[in-house]
């Protein structure tokens, strides 16, 4: 029998066999044909005047989190400064904000961009969208440590930024996307205190990437004109310009193109009208996908999403999906009582400003079916009081269709447990289907905030990949009580992993498994033939016992197909040590300062 993709799996389980790829193709076909409504039934008479269905409208205005400038909206410093001030420090806040500039040129403008905020262009390349000054973050509210700079985005602008070189100090959940940067970029904040982690993607940086203090980084599909150094894991994949591979000093992981990329869907301006630009999947992607121009992809108007706004319950959001409309989730939370679930091929779910989601009674959050090309990005998802068996899940358990030539992709979805509160979940997010994107997730169990301690935000498990094909451009998943990622897919592939195990294990014997000293971060199951990962890294900090010990950061099967590139674990400040760095494999870090140990290459 298949073991329940919520359920404990030990090493021994074995995992379940996959049906033929054939079956797949026929079980599409079936799901295409009962899924797929016809433009009548979607948009037409039939649907309107249905006496069993409640019509939701497409389209409408983006609400009031939504502001929108153009370079002859007066005071744009000002609205920006104040929307700044209430969200510098608002770490745990309820207030989201999107900022969006139309076309055009804005002058000695500095955007600073605190929690919950996103700002973007609403050109169709970023180019058309140019600021004269700079988008900032800085960690002025944390005493200069920005490792809590988390949750806010910029997007689809070009900058000239005033002194040369903009600065961007920020840490997990804090996308920077499609922006071309006249200059440099600063990765550090002012007084260079520490920052935790980031991601770029699909940019252009023409002067001097610098990221100082920064501990790692992934930066995919991009051009830089040069980077200054490294800490302890900066990966690469597709990026021009990126140093030459050379681990573990300097600390580079630089692959020369990325296998499968998409990038994420966003809103722009058709002259008047809003739509929404979904871009098409590239394989051995290396550069910006804009270089040329526009990349090949689709516009959907948006007259076709549901514009999803505070207030709105799960019931409404599922029957527009069912009705053909796809989902723009504006700035706001939502709970919800019910699961919300997309079922139909090739439905958009774009989550602006942090859009973020509370299921409030223990239902999964988000369930996808087994179908092709299904697009989640820029949404949040918070656990809420009662404890969920998982909060996102894509595809059903024994999903077996083949995606290959469409493969649904999370990009920019984050998942908390605590923090903003109590929440509780068992795994955060399985992936059943085969050939799924994950291009920059944060899954992460709270280590400070309201609502957390071993048990009051306990959360097993992090993401567990049952399907195969799967690639993962840019993990992050943090302080899980037991495993932080589990992979029992075939031909699995990730690209940067930053991990922190549990800060908060109150004794050994809390983290013990079986015989063995903790929980990895990352396990492949025994049953895996082949698996491969490049610049990965888990650090511990168990600051409530600092003599916890970790036997290892990762665990998997010594096979000739399963290979690791690039792995390091580090012991924060010497709280809690790793015996070994994979396996059995590598030297143990030791002593009372950060110490980091290498694994260059597995096995």
């Amino acid at each position: 029998m298949p073991v329940p993709p919520t359920a404990p799996r030990s090493d021994s389980t074995p995992r379940r066999r996959r049906r033929s790829r054939a079956l797949g193709f026929a079980a599409l076909a079936v799901s295409l044909l009962m899924a797929v409504p016809t433009a009548q039934t979607a948009f037409g008479e039939e649907a309107r005047d249905s006496p069993e269905i409640q019509a939701v409208p497409g389209g409408g205005d983006l609400g009031p989190n939504v502001h929108v400038f153009d370079p002859s909206t007066p005071d744009i410093q000002s609205k920006v400064d104040e929307i700044f001030r209430k969200q510098e420090s608002a770490q745990f806040g309820l207030d989201r904000h999107a900022l969006l500039f139309k076309p055009g040129t804005y002058d000695d403008i500095n955007a600073q961009i605190g929690f919950y905020t996103s700002i973007a262009g609403l050109g169709l390349h970023p180019n058309d969208t140019t600021f004269n000054g700079d988008v900032t973050v800085d960690a002025g509210w944390f005493d200069g440590n920005a490792t809590q700079n988390f949750w806010r985005s910029a997007e689809n602008l070009t900058l000239n930024p005033v002194n040369g070189t903009n600065r961007w100090a920020v840490s997990q959940a804090a996308p920077f996307r499609r922006m071309h940067v006249k200059g440099g970029l600063n990765l550090a904040p002012d007084g260079y205190g520490w920052a935790s982690g980031g991601y770029i993607a699909d940019s252009k940086i023409d002067g001097t990437v610098g990221p100082y203090s920064q501990q790692q980084w992934y930066t995919r599909d991009s051009s830089v004109g040069g980077w200054t150094n490294g800490v302890w894991n900066m990966t690469f994949s597709g990026v021009e310009g990126a140093p030459a591979n050379s681990f573990p000093e300097p600390p580079y992981t630089t692959l020369d193109t990325t296998p499968i990329s998409r990038e994420k869907p966003f809103l722009y301006l058709d002259g008047d009208d809003y739509k929404v630009f979904v871009p098409q999947k590239r394989e051995n992607a290396r550069g910006v996908s804009w270089a040329k121009g526009t990349p090949p992809g689709e516009s959907i108007p948006l007259d076709q999403f549901y514009v999803v706004k505070e207030g709105a319950d799960a019931a409404t959001i599922n029957a527009a999906v069912e009705q053909g409309l796809h989902l723009l989730f504006t700035p706001g939370v939502y709970h919800i009582d019910e699961t919300i679930t997309i079922d139909r091929p090739d439905t958009v779910a774009l989550g602006i400003g942090l859009a973020t989601i509370i299921p409030d009674n223990g239902v999964t959050a988000i369930k996808v079916g087994d179908v092709d090309g299904v697009k989640l990005a820029g949404l949040l998802v918070d656990a809420g009081p009662v404890n969920s068996e998982t909060l996102i899940e894509v595809g059903p358990e024994n999903a077996s269709a083949d995606h290959a030539a469409n493969p649904t992709s999370l990009q920019d979805v984050f998942v908390r447990i605590g923090g903003a509160g109590p929440g509780k979940a068992t795994t955060s997010i399985v992936v059943n289907s085969d050939d799924v994107i994950i291009d920059h997730t944060w899954v992460w169990r709270a280590d400070h905030g309201e609502g957390w301690g071993w048990e009051t935000n306990r959360a097993d498990y992090g993401v567990r990949v049952n399907g195969d094909d799967v690639l993962a451009t840019g993990l992050f998943v943090e302080h899980f009580n037991k495993y932080d990622v589990e992979w029992y897919g075939e031909r699995g592939r990730t690209i940067f992993f930053q991990n922190e195990k549990a800060y908060d294990a109150p004794n050994q014997e809390a983290i013990q498994n079986g015989d063995t000293k903790g929980y990895a971060a990352y396990r492949v199951d025994d049953s895996v033939e082949q698996h491969e990962g490049w610049g990965m890294g888990s650090y511990c900090y168990y600051n409530v016992d600092p003599t916890i010990v970790q036997e290892h950061g990762f665990k998997a099967p010594v096979k000739p197909g399963v290979k690791f590139h690039h792995l390091i674990v580090v012991s924060l400040g010497g709280n809690g040590q790793f015996e070994h760095v994979i396996n059995d494999i590598g030297a143990p870090t030791s002593g009372t300062e950060t110490v980091p140990s290498q694994v260059v290459n597995f096995p």
